[in-house]
């Protein structure tokens, strides 16, 4: 039999991911932030996207219509009570220290030069005097002649880095050029802690220097203000600390090398290596816990950001819950209808009415999509509001066991799609701001065989007893499984060392060293 090509037409069908099917999924996901700046992208991109507030005689659509932006024209009202242009024009003033003084009521020596008179004769003379032609002083400084505005930015203080530090330092600190170079490569290399990641032998290398003058710069980067800079870990950091406050003597030194003892508490181990008995133990532990491991956190590169709610929930009168879009984190953008059919009519170039009609298109795109986003985020948090009515009116000790399969099948959505959704987005309740993946917990299994248990609600129940034990019966792990069965939780001892440890908890043996020692230090 013969092998031969053929061409044969075949039917099918497929799902296929186009670019803005992709990019609406990306929308789900994004946080207000993100949004916001992909938003402020097309506005510049796309010619026929406004926002709303730059046209507010036009009727608002898509994500706008959603929000319920209501009209600020109101606004306007507010100026009458202004000052108008006329009240502030000088020849109704008083121009004179006498007439000021008259007029306000108070003394007028600091607003004038002495009682001079007010005369362009006589300000010309002075300027005579001092060698500057009227023409050179009009055209300087940013009086009423200038016709230029103050410049306020030249006033506002710039915000001092790190690195600005620390080189403003170093230049008094040396005046070898070579050194200041060598310096200021380490000041760079430097993170937003304080502390040296790259190794010394990198940065000789990197410089073509040799090792011993890096080592020589690094000592003078570390002899700069705040001390412990440029220590390449924390027992180095807090040596450096040390020696500044003169209390780096030998106990000491024992202490900073042994470290994971101070981390566990290990008193009768860092008694045999200190020399020392335990009174001095706790007076250093106290001696390190006033130094600062994080010496460059002062000079924090980059602002905190605060968080946006993107939901907010608020009781009504009839005790059920009020749930709305906060408007200020959704981007409100209008398409521009009339300006593209303008431009079309008087473009009649192919290349001109595929942009616009492309343009249009993406336009009309992105703010249904804005608007499809904004709805199922409001969908999907008024279904996690109404599971976990018991959380929003009684507190985390309520808090129900909740998967994304839960919400996905109420609210008739793909569980990646409520993946989606509620990442980065925050919930702000009367309980405080919680991220929507909080709401979203493991479920534990009652001990009777009733209601299963929110994991959080169990962390929760631990901390409360850790908190609650008195020094001299610190309760172990298996203590606290005990504890939870009676409480009706079916829990194993593993799963409440892991709980323990996410919340930062020491373990029992830790705890009771830790009482121990503020009972000893209270005495």
């Amino acid at each position: 039999m013969a092998l031969s090509a053929k061409m044969l037409l075949r039917q099918g069908q497929s799902l296929v991911m186009t670019p803005q099917l992709l990019q609406a999924i990306k929308l789900l996901q994004y946080s207000s932030v993100e949004l916001s700046a992909f938003v402020e992208e097309e506005l510049e991109r796309n010619p026929l996207l406004e926002r709303a507030e730059e046209t507010p005689d036009q009727p608002a659509t898509g994500i706008d219509a959603l929000a319920e932006v209501q009209n600020l024209e109101a606004a306007s009202e507010f100026s009458s009570g202004e000052p108008q242009e006329a009240d502030w024009n000088s020849d109704q003033l008083p121009v004179s220290s006498q007439a000021l003084t008259e007029s306000l009521g108070t003394d007028c020596e600091n607003a004038f030069d002495g009682d001079r008179e007010l005369s362009p004769a006589a300000d010309q003379a002075k300027l005579d005097s001092l060698g500057i032609s009227e023409t050179a002083w009009s055209g300087t400084g940013g009086g009423e002649g200038s016709g230029e505005a103050g410049n306020i930015e030249a006033y506002i203080a710039e915000e001092t880095t790190l690195a600005d530090h620390l080189a403003r330092q170093l230049a008094i600190v040396t005046p070898d050029a070579t050194q200041r170079m060598i310096g200021l490569a380490i000041i760079d290399a430097l993170d937003e802690t304080g502390y040296l990641r790259e190794k010394v032998e990198d940065i000789a290398e990197r410089l073509g220097a040799p090792a011993a003058m890096v080592e020589h710069a690094l000592s003078l980067v570390q002899s700069l203000e705040p001390t412990g800079i440029a220590a390449r870990d924390l027992a180095e950091c807090l040596a450096l600390q040390l020696r500044e406050r003169d209390r780096y003597d030998p106990a000491m030194q024992a202490m900073i090398a042994n470290l994971h003892l101070v981390a566990k508490r290990d008193l009768g181990a860092l008694r045999k290596a200190c020399g020392v008995d335990e009174e001095d133990i706790l007076d250093m532990f106290a001696e390190i816990r006033s130094l600062d491991p994080k010496p460059g956190r002062a000079f924090g590169s980059t602002a905190a950001t605060v968080v946006v709610p993107d939901v907010i929930v608020k009781a009504a009168r009839d005790g059920s819950w009020l749930i709305e879009l906060n408007s200020e984190a959704l981007p409100r953008v209008l398409v521009n209808h009339a300006y593209a059919a303008r431009v079309s009519r008087t473009h009649t170039a192919d290349d001109d009415k595929n942009f616009v009609s492309q343009c249009l298109q993406t336009a009309n795109w992105l703010t249904k999509s804005l608007e499809q986003r904004a709805r199922t985020i409001l969908k999907v948090s008024t279904e996690i509001v109404r599971r976990q009515d018991a959380f929003l009116s009684q507190g985390v000790e309520y808090l129900r066991p909740l998967n994304l399969k839960n919400i996905a099948d109420a609210v008739g959505l793909h569980e990646s799609t409520v993946s989606r959704v509620t990442s980065n987005k925050y919930m702000a309740t009367p309980r405080g701001m919680f991220e929507l993946k909080y709401f979203f917990t493991a479920s534990i299994a009652a001990h009777g065989g009733g209601d299963a248990y929110s994991a959080e609600a169990v962390r929760f129940k631990i901390k409360q007893m850790i908190d609650a034990e008195p020094p001299n019966a610190v309760l172990s792990d298996d203590a606290i499984v005990e504890k939870l069965k009676a409480h009706d939780i079916d829990i194993a001892r593993r799963t409440v060392a892991k709980y323990r440890e996410s919340l930062k908890i020491p373990s029992s043996v830790e705890r009771r060293r830790d009482k121990q020692a503020q009972a000893a230090r209270s005495a």
